[in-house]
């Protein structure tokens, strides 16, 4: 079963504003067994809009649109859906009330223009809107289903979840859709290839594997099909326990979660505690560690020492070391490691410096040159990266690499 996303507005084509419906709108599909063929945006405009409804059309058996349903005239999409069904309007009472209620609430004036929010082609099955005046619109034409929803997220999730998604689960026989995640780190995606070659090869065709890299770490996805939901989990699960098996020194987790999240895991059933001592990172590594619920069972904090009198004042980096060899080096970010140790009291600690850039490398010290360090009762390792001159990737690069060093040191002390 196929469905096509179209996003409707000016305000996404000129990049005003980011389009996070449509992947929240694929992967809420994907979950219940619907695939997405494409995704496409386009302006607010009569004739852009109905040549997507056309394409669309060919293409899927499901067409979602979001966006142009407000009360203003640069919202087009309902009387261009009325245009391409050939429908006439009306007035829809229970959304009328709806729309009252709203602005009764809010102890507002209601115009005209308002209460046509609750004007619908006349041949459409209305979805209700709980959270806003635009209602949402469902069309069974020619075989293929037109859902109609307004752009603001928080309307259209709703919407999703409680009306349009319990909607197709009972019109639609779709098969159940399984996916299987192995995180990996420490491994290139070519050599992860080879290692798992002929596993690969071996998978039957329902089953196919996903090769999803990012910033040192590798995630393995098996994904499939079918109408018997038990089997298929038992198959993809067999093989992804031979995957894991084959990789195993390099699997963080057999699970769909940040590597932050999956290290924190590890020192959470170890009791264990980490602080941080960050420069060119500037707060990126912790901001990763906090952004997750519960992290304060492990994350205790960390200092963000950018100057070398901060390193020195409150990690104890020493003035000879500096002098000696600068900020970024093998023996300054191993002082930050084990000041910040002593200072924040914790079983761990991450310390990076380098030259984020653009600017700022020498010849022995390019853009790129980036120092991570860990230190724990066990010692203090530190290890040399050299990233490109991508200021904001070398800051994201430099932190996974923090954390891989930390998952690395972990499993040699607690594994």
């Amino acid at each position: 079963m196929l469905a096509e996303i179209i996003t409707i507005g000016d305000e996404i084509l000129i990049g005003q504003i980011v389009d996070t419906n449509s992947a929240w709108m694929a992967q809420t599909l994907n979950n219940i067994g619907i695939r997405v063929k494409q995704v496409s945006s386009v302006s607010d405009d009569e004739q852009h809009i109905l040549d997507a409804l056309k394409l669309a059309e060919s293409r899927a058996e499901i067409i979602l649109i979001t966006g142009g349903l407000g009360p203003t005239k640069d919202d087009i999409t309902k009387k261009t859906l009325a245009k391409y069904f050939n429908m006439g309007f009306r007035r829809d009472e229970e959304t009328l009330q709806q729309v009252s209620a709203i602005f009764a609430k809010a102890n507002r004036p209601m115009i005209e223009l308002n209460r046509m929010q609750a004007d619908v082609p006349d041949g459409c099955v209305v979805v209700p809107n709980r959270n806003g005046t635009a209602p949402g619109m469902w069309f069974n034409e020619n075989g293929k289903i037109f859902v109609s929803m307004p752009g603001v997220p928080y309307e259209m999730m709703y919407m999703m979840e409680e009306e349009v998604l319990p909607r197709l689960k009972t019109t639609l026989n779709v098969p159940f859709i399984y996916h299987k995640t192995i995180l990996t780190a420490g491994i290139g995606e070519s050599f992860l290839a080879v290692r798992i070659a002929e596993i690969e090869a071996s998978l039957p065709e329902y089953i196919k594997l996903a090769y999803l890299p990012k910033m040192g770490q590798v995630r393995l996805r098996l994904s499939g099909s079918s109408r018997d939901e038990q089997q298929l989990h038992a198959d993809i699960n067999h093989y992804s326990k031979q995957l894991a098996d084959e990789v195993r020194e390099f699997v963080v987790v057999e699970d769909d979660i940040p590597l932050e999240t999956a290290v924190m895991n590890i020192m959470k059933s170890n009791n264990l505690t980490l602080s941080t001592a960050e420069s060119c990172t500037g707060g990126y590594l912790s901001h990763l560690l906090t952004r997750h619920p519960g992290s304060s069972a492990v994350f205790s904090g960390g200092a963000v020492t950018y100057s070398n009198d901060l390193k020195m004042a409150v990690l104890g980096v020493q003035a000879s070391t500096l002098l000696e060899y600068g900020a970024v080096s093998e023996q300054t970010v191993k002082e930050m490691a084990t000041g910040a140790l002593q200072a924040f009291k914790t079983d761990y600690a991450i310390s990076v410096s380098g030259i984020a850039g653009p600017d700022g490398g020498t010849p022995d010290k390019p853009v790129g040159t980036v120092w991570i360090a860990v230190a724990s009762a066990h010692g203090v390792e530190a290890r040399k990266s050299t990233f490109g001159n991508k200021r904001t990737q070398n800051i994201e690069r430099a932190a996974a690499s923090a954390l891989i060093l930390l998952l690395s040191r972990l499993k040699l002390d607690h594994q």
